[in-house]
């Protein structure tokens, strides 16, 4: 039995790794300059030829597939750690407001620097959108302390949301004609436009708090079977949902700072984690989250840069379109599940 159980979970995971490696090559090779699997592989490993070719993919295709990985994998992760915080299967950094309020304040600080002709830093952008972050997740958090049901919860999140996204708006609306057009394409959601740079410090912030939710593994499942459960196990509580909030915060903010808002990856991507698992071990579905938001951002970036070439959609479109179907299947399968009951 066990072996069956331990081979579920290494054919889970080489699936998931053979997707991210498909969609990684698949994804070099979409665009107006296409290569064969040879020449991509020349290119890689430094032997191509065509300097065209090999600057195309090294300055611009792999920064963007390199961050549309480690922004997929960090929103899941987000999601799964929101989902275990409030309990609620539909709780994710776009729905409960928190991406749309580091938006907001990522929003305001790109137009007062673009003003002052100054280029805001990587840092500058991830610092403002985790104050925005934590913002909306202080009154997410307060709100929650007054109201029982989980649903009252996430339509105030989904107002704060929409609140947050109006002001960002009417703010992007009134900036300066030179400076619109790059404002507009990252409250739309993008990953165009990356750069080795962003890359480095993304995969510094999203590794280390990716990190951090892998070691709250235990607690994390102890939690699962109750609070009372989890204190009785050693897990102090309070440190503990602190530490949920921070990363969770951190790894939305850092999303969002890069590639302006994105829907339905947090919410869609832990339960498709579980269902291929077929468990809820946090040990396990952690870094199937990672590697699931990886293939699932990546799958859409594919879809959002090719399918109206050369116009590009908005990755926060084709991540709805795919992710509101999932989200709808799991309040469905609730709802039969609460009846049956």
């Amino acid at each position: 039995m066990k072996k069956k159980i331990y081979g579920r979970y290494v054919m889970a995971f080489g699936l998931l790794i053979a997707l991210l490696l498909v969609l990684f090559v698949w994804n070099i090779n979409a665009g107006s300059i296409q290569m064969s699997v040879g020449e991509i592989f020349q290119i890689l490993t430094g032997n191509g030829e065509d300097e065209t070719a090999r600057s195309i993919v090294w300055e611009i295709r792999l920064p963007r597939i390199t961050a549309a990985m480690l922004l997929g994998g960090a929103l899941s992760v987000s999601g799964f750690l929101l989902q275990t915080f409030f309990g609620n299967p539909i709780a994710g950094p776009f729905v409960l407001g928190i991406s749309s309020g580091a938006k907001l304040v990522v929003a305001l600080v790109m137009i007062a620097c673009l003003e002052r002709s100054y280029v805001a830093g990587s840092w500058l952008l991830i610092l403002s959108a985790f104050m925005g972050s934590l913002i909306c997740m202080g009154f997410i958090l307060a709100v929650s302390g007054r109201v029982k049901r989980m649903s009252i919860l996430v339509i105030c999140g989904i107002m704060i949301g929409y609140i947050c996204s109006a002001v960002t708006d009417f703010v992007v609306t009134f900036a300066d004609d030179s400076n619109i057009v790059n404002l507009h394409n990252w409250s739309m959601g993008s990953f165009s436009g990356m750069t080795w740079d962003n890359v480095a410090v993304m995969a510094a912030v999203v590794l280390a708090a990716f990190a951090g939710a892998f070691l709250l593994s235990k607690p994390i499942s102890a939690y699962q079977l109750g609070e009372v459960y989890a204190r009785n196990m050693g897990v102090n509580i309070r440190a503990f949902r602190l530490l949920l909030i921070l990363l969770s915060s951190i790894l939305s903010a850092c999303v969002t700072a890069f590639a302006g808002p994105i829907s339905f990856v947090g919410i869609a991507v832990p339960h498709l984690a579980k269902s291929l698992l077929k468990t809820a071990k946090p040990i396990l579905v952690i870094p199937a989250c990672f590697l699931g938001g990886g293939v699932f951002c990546l799958f859409c970036d594919l879809i959002a840069r090719t399918v109206f070439a050369p116009t590009e959609l908005s990755i926060s479109s084709v991540t709805a379109v795919f992710g509101a179907p999932i989200v709808i299947y799991i309040m469905i399968r609730r709802k039969k599940a609460v009846d049956r009951e």
